[in-house]
């Protein structure tokens, strides 16, 4: 398997006289972004107008567009916290936002409403790439070669392709997507030289993440990973916000009236990370903001953050004594009360020496520097993992796991499948992700037709199927008739992402339902190799019951494939295998006479001397 290096710092190598090319490691956040470059081990995080985090916010207006903080058009709509909506469908959007969405005809991701006309996440997203990539080529003295972009762990196939739509959009070469506890681990593995098992805490501004790693001897290798797409410092201001109303018994505004209400509520929470009250005020109320206040409002959704974390651990069969390490990044980590939560949930005090908001960008930079062929030191690998498993619909409505979840990538994953029909030239591939045993327990991904199969006995064709996960997390299959190497391929892109709350469920259900799924899965397979015994069976009566069976047989024979149906329909699996046996006793008599018809048949007209 071919795996991503990255170099570690120190004993560099001689340079060729060749230019050293330019690359740059953007963290595309919710709330703020960022850009950092690197060069021989050492990144740095640049500055935009004297600040290096750019708020993630763009302002239409009737002749354009600004990209940042506040705009000079006084008739301007701010479109914030877009990354939410990244390859989502308006139905997942379950806060409340200070723009209008309309459905799109054309994605299931929503487009906005702006005064410059309707925009999507994507274009709102390559909006923000391209300023930072631009200062980005600005401070390296020209064009990118090329960019990695972070984005949560969490993110599924749509989620990260509508980022690499974005970059493209923006003009961007991206060399990876690379998910944003890895890109910490990244940082603090070549700066700290980091070793040993830890947990990756990542709390933004819209996400959440957690990744379980291990560190040694330079393997940087992630062994699970949790989190929440829609949970972040975004809803801790919401939190304040809907306090605030309800303390002045006010009604909830709209537009504008909301977004001052959410700044005023960001800066109450900001102030209480350095204090233990602040005063608010808003519109003709005024009170006060205490941490054990804030920490009443925001204590749901770190309990929350901390299932995950547990999750996390049971996947990697660890527990938190066994950790060496907690590494806390993303912004919202500063907020009053999450890192005494995170200190007693794990039980050590959480390593923050990095800048909590710049340690993705950092991690993101180092990955580019190499990534674009700028080599020295010794080098690394780098192993990330998916968050669910990959497969494919057999017959009986079964699910069968090509990729299981938390399989490191980049993979790659084959299985071999036979026609269930005699003659059949089609086979239609459904691929699905999810952990249940049964097709509707699972999320449907892609369907696709794999054509001109010749035409042999059920059983007898040989169908490739190979899944290939790359680097950023995108899925392409592949199903390949082996004899005349016809084939047919999909790569998935489905239009809108899986919900969190579906993720979630996904994983907490096939937990809880691994007996019933086992003994589901046993009947069915019984079920489909019952029916397949049937068809065989009734296909070679239709071919050789008149010339080689007398009429006893025949009954004897079709009474056995009755009772067998009449069984299969049922649920008592150990009836249906000891059925499927009595009918292959029954029918051995009629497949040796087939048999030997066959063999008189083709030595017909041959010399015995011929054969030697």
């Amino acid at each position: 398997m071919a795996l991503l290096k990255i170099a570690e710092p120190g004993q560099g190598r001689t340079r060729q006289a060749a230019r050293r090319k330019r690359a740059v490691g953007i963290d595309l956040g919710t709330t703020n972004s960022l850009v950092a470059t690197a060069e021989a081990g050492k990144a740095r995080v640049l500055e935009l107008d004297g600040a290096r985090l750019l708020p993630s916010i763009v302002h239409y207006h009737k002749t354009g567009f600004s990209v940042g903080g506040a705009t000079p058009h006084a008739e301007a709509m701010s479109v914030s916290s877009v990354k939410r909506l990244m390859g989502r469908g308006r139905e997942d959007v379950s806060h409340q936002l200070s723009y209008k969405l309309e459905d799109s005809t054309t994605s299931g991701m929503p487009r906005i409403v702006t005064p410059s006309g309707h925009v999507s996440p994507v274009q709102v997203s390559a909006e923000i790439l391209g300023v930072l990539a631009k200062h980005g080529a600005q401070v390296l003295g020209g064009d990118l070669d090329g960019v990695v972009i972070t984005v949560p762990a969490y993110f599924d196939e749509a989620q990260r392709e509508a980022t690499r739509d974005a970059a493209r959009l923006a003009g961007l070469n991206v060399l990876r997507l690379l998910s944003e506890p890895t890109a910490a681990a990244v940082a603090y593995g070549l700066d700290k030289k980091l070793q040993g098992t830890i947990i990756i805490y990542d709390l933004g501004g819209g996400t959440f993440d957690v990744s379980l790693m291990k560190l040694q001897r330079g393997v940087f290798e992630v062994i699970a990973t949790g989190g929440d797409t829609s949970l972040g410092g975004d809803d801790f201001d919401r939190a304040i916000a809907q306090w605030i109303l309800q303390q002045g018994k006010l009604q909830t505004p709209q537009g504008r009236d909301w977004a001052e209400l959410l700044a005023r509520s960001k800066a109450a929470k900001h102030k209480l990370t350095e204090q233990a009250e602040t005063t608010v005020e808003y519109q003709d109320w005024q009170g006060v903001l205490d941490r054990e206040t804030l920490l009443s409002l925001i204590r749901p959704m770190i309990l929350k953050t901390l299932k995950s974390c547990s999750r996390v651990l049971r996947d990697g069969d660890i527990t938190s004594d066994e950790l060496t390490d907690v590494v806390l990044v993303g912004g919202s980590t500063r907020t009053w009360g999450v890192r005494e939560s995170v200190r007693d949930f794990f039980g050590r005090e959480p390593l923050c020496s990095l800048d909590p908001d710049e340690v993705v960008a950092i991690g993101a930079a180092l990955q580019a520097d190499v990534l674009v062929g700028n080599k020295y030191g010794e080098e690394t690998l780098l192993l990330d993992v998916i968050p669910l498993s990959l497969g494919i619909e057999t017959m009986g409505g079964l699910m069968e796991k090509i990729i299981p979840r938390n399989t490191t990538i980049p993979v790659a994953r084959a299985q071999e499948f036979t026609t269930f029909r005699d003659g059949q030239t089609v086979m239609a591939l459904h691929v699905l992700q999810g952990e249940r045993e049964l097709v509707p327990d699972c999320r449907s991904l892609a369907r696709f037709e794999l054509k001109n199969i010749p035409a042999m006995v059920a059983g007898a064709a040989r169908i490739r199927v190979t899944f290939q996960v790359d680097a950023d997390g995108l899925l392409e299959v592949k199903a390949e008739e082996m004899v005349t190497g016809v084939h047919s391929s999909v790569v998935v892109k489905p239009s809108f992402g899986l919900l969190d709350s579906d993720i979630e469920k996904m994983l907490v259900e096939a937990r809880s339902a691994v007996e019933s799924d086992v003994k589901t899965r046993t009947l069915r397979e019984k079920q489909v190799e019952a029916e397949r015994h049937i068809e065989a069976l009734n296909a070679a009566l239709a071919a050789d019951a008149d010339t080689l069976l007398d009429e006893a047989e025949k009954t004897a024979l079709q009474e056995a494939m009755n009772t067998l149906a009449e069984a299969a329909g049922g649920n008592d699996g150990d009836l249906i295998e000891r059925l499927t046996h009595q009918l292959n006793q029954v029918s051995q008599e009629f497949a040796a006479r087939r048999m030997d018809a066959g063999i008189r048949k083709a030595l017909a007209g041959h010399a015995i001397d011929e054969l030697d």
